[in-house]
C-alpha cells in the first residue's frame, strides 16, 4: 500500500517523500497520507518550510490507473467533488502559510506534475520529465493541472503539452519558468530546502501558481489561440470529445477566474471518466502492458540472453525498415542482399530512414553518423559465423524461405536464433529443411518497420521458451510492443483481419461503391480504409497473401476476381499511380470512376448483380458489414489459443492494424455490441451472402450465455 512519510530536519524543514512503488503513483491511500502529513507538518511548530519529494529517483508517475477501473464500476468511495483538487491541493497545501518546494527527480506526470505546481518552487534533476498526458486516457488533469499549468508556461505551451500528451525534459522546463532550479541528484533535496527556507525568510518570491496572470495572454489572443486548438483537435480527433472538453475547462479559467476553472475541471472530469473513450482507452494502456507476460515463458525464471548482433537477409522495405529498428536500438546489424546492387539499395533505404530523423530534428549529425556505423553491408554468408540471431525478410515465396534457413543452419552457431519475418507463411514449413526447430521463431514487424509499434513474435510447439524470452528482451530494446501468438496462416494479426478486405470486396461486387466504404470506416476512426489501404501496401502482397488465406481457410473465404482483373491491366496500387484511386506526383489520392468497369466485370464473374438495398446503408451499417466478420475471426483465433488473451488481440489490433485505440481494440469493442448481437447480425448475412459471415462455435457459444467475448480465452485448447 502507497504511503507518504515526513521527517523534520534540524533547519526546520519537514520533508515528505512519496513512496508508492515502481513510479510513485498517486492512490487515495498515498493522497490522504499525503494530507495528513501536511496537515501535521502545518500544526507543528518547529517546521519553517516544506519539502516535497518521491523515492527512487522518481517524484510521482501521476495517479494509479488500477484505480480507474473501480470509479467507473462504483467499487472504490470516491472523496465528495473537488475535495482533493480544492480542499486538499488549493485550499490547505497552495494557500498555507508555510512554502512548499518540490524536489523533482525522474518522473513528475499527470497528477505528480498537479502536485509540484501546486508548491511554491520547483526544483529539478536535469534528467526530470514533466507532463500532463491524462488526454491519453480519454480524461483531462483532474488536480488542477489545466489551471496551473497555463499560468506557469503560457497558453500555448500548455495547450501543446496537454493537448499532445508531450512532457519536456528538465531544460525546457526551467526556460519555460515551470522548473525555478536545476540541482544535481545528489544535491536536489538539499537545494530544494533551502530555497524553502529562503522563500519562508521572503529572500526569494512566495509564488502561487493558481493566481499568476504574467504568463497568459490577453483575453482576445487567448480566446483566438484557443479557438485554433479547437479547430485543430477537430480536424486531428474528429471522434473525440475530451479535447474539446479540456479546451473548454481552460478557457473557462481564463474567462471567469482559476477558482471556476478548478470547479469545471472537477465536474468535466468525472464525467469523462465514465465514457466509453476513456474505459477503452485504459483497456488499451493495461492490454499493452500484459503483452509481456506469457503463461509458461516469463513465468519459468529465465533471463534473456544477450544478443550482441543481428543479421538481416534482405534490404527491401521491410528488412532496411528493421535494420533501421536495430540500429536505432544500438544493436549491431548484418545486412545481407544477393548482389552489390540490391545492397545498395538496402543500405542507402536505411541511411534514408536515419536522415529522415536527422531533418525532422528528431537526431544529430554526430548521433546518425554513431547509429549508422552500425550497419554492414555483405554478399554472402562468411560475417555469420557470431551472430546471436538472424531476421529473415525476403519475399514471401516458400522454397525461397526453406532455402534459406537450411543454409543458416549450416553458417549460423548453435545459439542463433533463426527468424522470419513472413506474414503468412507457416513457420514448420519454412523449418522444413532444418533440425532447429527450437530456434525457429517468427519476428513479424509491421510496415514501416521502423515506425509501427508492434512486433509479432510467433512460436511453434517446438520454440524453446528461452528463444521467446529472447525475441521480448530485444523488443524492448528497439522500443517495440511484443505480442506472443501461435502459429499458423497469417498469425494472429493478419489471420483476424483477413475477412477485413474480403467483406470489402464481397459487397462492392454485390453493389456498394468502394469510396462509401473508405469512407465510413475512416469516419469510424481507422487510418484508412481497406481500398486505400490494398493501394497502399500493392496488390501482388494483398494477392499472394490472400491466396493464403484462400488456400488454408476455403470454406470460409471470399474470392474476389475485382483485384487480378485490375492487375492485368498494370493497375497495382499506389506504386503504380493506379488502383482503387489514381494518386498524383505527390501521391495524393484520388476516387477513380475507370474502376467502374472492373467492378462490373468482376460482378459477371462472381455471378451476382448489384443489390439496391445496399446504397440505403448507413455508416453504421457498414462498419459493422466489415468489421464483424473480422470479430468472428478473432474469436477463432482466441477458441485455438492462438493468442491466449483478448488483451493481446486489442493491442495488436490497434498497433498492428490502425484500430482506433480509443476504441479499446477489436474485442473489447464488440464486447461493447455484445456478442447476441454480433452472432444475430452474422447469422442474418449469412444466410444471405454465405458461410463467409457464418458465426463460429465460440461465437455461437458466448451468444448463447449472452457472455462477453474477452475472457474466454483459456477455454480455447492451446496451441502455444
Amino acid at each position: 500500500m502507497g504511503r507518504t512519510q515526513m521527517e523534520v530536519g534540524a533547519d526546520g524543514v519537514a520533508l515528505i517523500t512519496i513512496t508508492n512503488p515502481p513510479v510513485n503513483s498517486l492512490s487515495f491511500d498515498v493522497l490522504y497520507s499525503l494530507r495528513d502529513n501536511y496537515e501535521q507538518a502545518l500544526r507543528r511548530d518547529d517546521v519553517k518550510a516544506i519539502v516535497i519529494t518521491g523515492t527512487k529517483g522518481k517524484f510521482s508517475g501521476g495517479f494509479d490507473i488500477t484505480g480507474f477501473g473501480g470509479m467507473q464500476g462504483g467499487k472504490v468511495a470516491l472523496p465528495k467533488p473537488g475535495y482533493i483538487s480544492i480542499d486538499v491541493f488549493t485550499d490547505m497545501f497552495e494557500a498555507a502559510k508555510k512554502p512548499s518546494v518540490a524536489a523533482i527527480d525522474g518522473l513528475a506526470l499527470g497528477g505528480g506534475l498537479e502536485v509540484a505546481m501546486l508548491c511554491h518552487a520547483r526544483i529539478s534533476t536535469s534528467n526530470a520529465q514533466l507532463g500532463l498526458p491524462e488526454l491519453q486516457l480519454g480524461i483531462i488533469p483532474g488536480f488542477g493541472g489545466t489551471q496551473r499549468l497555463p499560468r506557469l508556461v503560457g497558453l500555448s505551451k500548455a495547450l501543446e503539452m496537454i493537448l499532445m500528451s508531450k512532457p519536456i525534459k528538465a531544460e525546457e522546463a526551467h526556460a519555460l519558468g515551470l522548473v525555478d532550479a536545476i540541482a544535481s541528484p545528489q544535491e536536489l533535496v538539499m537545494t530544494a530546502r533551502r530555497w524553502a527556507l529562503d522563500i519562508a525568510e521572503r529572500k526569494r518570491p512566495w509564488v502561487v501558481s493558481l493566481y499568476r496572470s504574467d504568463k497568459l495572454e490577453p483575453l482576445g489572443e487567448a480566446r483566438e489561440v484557443l479557438k485554433f486548438a479547437r479547430a485543430q483537435a477537430r480536424k486531428q480527433a474528429p471522434n473525440l470529445q475530451h479535447p474539446l472538453v479540456c479546451i473548454d475547462v481552460i478557457e473557462e479559467g481564463i474567462v471567469s477566474g482559476p477558482r471556476a476553472g478548478l470547479f469545471k475541471e472537477v465536474e468535466s472530469f468525472q464525467k469523462l471518466i465514465l465514457t466509453d473513450t476513456c474505459k477503452g482507452l485504459i483497456n488499451i494502456f493495461f492490454a499493452q502492458r500484459a503483452t509481456s507476460k506469457v503463461p509458461g515463458v516469463t513465468d519459468l525464471g529465465l533471463v534473456p540472453r544477450r544478443i550482441t548482433k543481428v543479421a538481416i537477409l534482405g534490404g527491401g522495405l521491410m528488412g532496411s525498415g528493421i535494420a533501421t529498428a536495430l540500429i536505432l536500438g544500438n544493436i549491431p546489424v548484418i545486412l545481407k542482399e544477393v548482389n552489390e546492387k540490391f545492397l545498395d539499395a538496402g543500405v542507402g533505404r536505411v541511411k534514408a530512414n536515419l536522415q529522415s530523423r536527422v531533418r525532422k530534428g528528431n537526431m544529430t549529425q554526430e548521433k546518425f553518423n554513431r547509429t549508422f556505423s552500425l550497419l554492414k553491408g555483405v554478399l554472402d554468408y562468411e560475417s555469420f559465423k557470431d551472430v546471436d540471431m538472424v531476421i529473415e525478410a525476403v519475399i514471401e515465396n516458400v522454397s525461397l524461405k526453406q532455402q534459406i534457413f537450411a543454409d543458416l543452419e549450416k553458417y549460423c552457431p548453435r545459439h542463433c536464433i533463426l527468424s522470419s519475418n513472413t506474414s503468412t507463411i507457416d513457420l514448420n514449413l519454412i523449418g522444413e529443411r532444418t533440425k532447429s526447430h527450437d530456434r525457429i521463431v517468427g519476428a513479424h514487424f509491421f510496415s514501416p518497420a521502423h515506425v509501427m509499434p508492434l512486433l509479432e513474435i510467433v512460436r511453434t510447439h517446438r520454440t524453446s521458451p528461452q528463444v521467446i524470452v529472447d525475441l521480448l528482451d530485444v523488443g524492448k530494446k528497439i522500443r517495440k510492443t511484443p505480442v506472443v501468438v501461435g502459429n499458423c496462416t497469417g498469425f494472429a494479426v493478419n489471420r483476424m483481419f483477413f475477412p477485413y478486405s474480403q467483406s470489402a470486396l464481397l459487397f462492392v461486387d454485390r453493389g456498394l461503391d468502394v469510396y462509401r466504404i473508405d469512407r465510413a470506416i475512416t469516419k469510424f476512426g481507422m487510418p484508412m480504409g481497406p481500398f486505400r489501404m490494398v493501394d497502399l501496401v500493392g496488390f501482388g502482397v494483398a494477392v499472394a497473401t490472400g491466396a493464403q488465406f484462400v488456400r488454408s481457410f476455403p470454406d470460409r473465404c471470399y474470392k474476389s476476381a475485382l483485384m487480378p482483373l485490375m492487375v492485368e491491366d498494370k493497375r497495382a496500387g499506389e506504386a503504380t499511380r493506379k488502383g482503387f484511386y489514381v494518386y498524383d506526383n505527390k501521391r495524393k489520392a484520388s476516387p477513380d470512376p475507370e474502376i467502374q468497369k472492373y467492378i462490373e466485370k468482376s460482378r459477371s464473374i462472381a455471378g451476382v448483380t448489384a443489390d439496391p438495398m445496399l446504397m440505403k446503408l448507413s455508416d453504421k451499417d457498414i462498419v459493422e458489414m466489415i468489421f464483424l466478420p473480422v470479430v468472428n475471426e478473432a474469436c477463432r483465433v482466441l477458441a485455438e489459443g492462438i493468442a491466449v488473451k483478448s488483451s493481446d488481440l486489442d493491442i495488436a489490433s490497434v498497433m498492428g492494424m490502425g484500430f482506433p485505440a480509443y476504441r479499446g481494440g477489436i474485442i473489447f469493442w464488440a464486447d461493447s455490441l455484445g456478442s447476441n448481437y454480433i452472432c444475430s447480425r452474422l447469422q442474418g448475412w449469412s444466410k444471405t451472402y454465405g458461410n463467409f459471415f457464418k458465426p463460429c462455435s465460440y461465437l455461437v457459444e458466448r451468444a448463447a450465455k449472452n457472455a462477453p467475448l474477452s475472457g474466454a480465452a483459456e477455454q480455447g485448447k492451446s496451441r502455444l
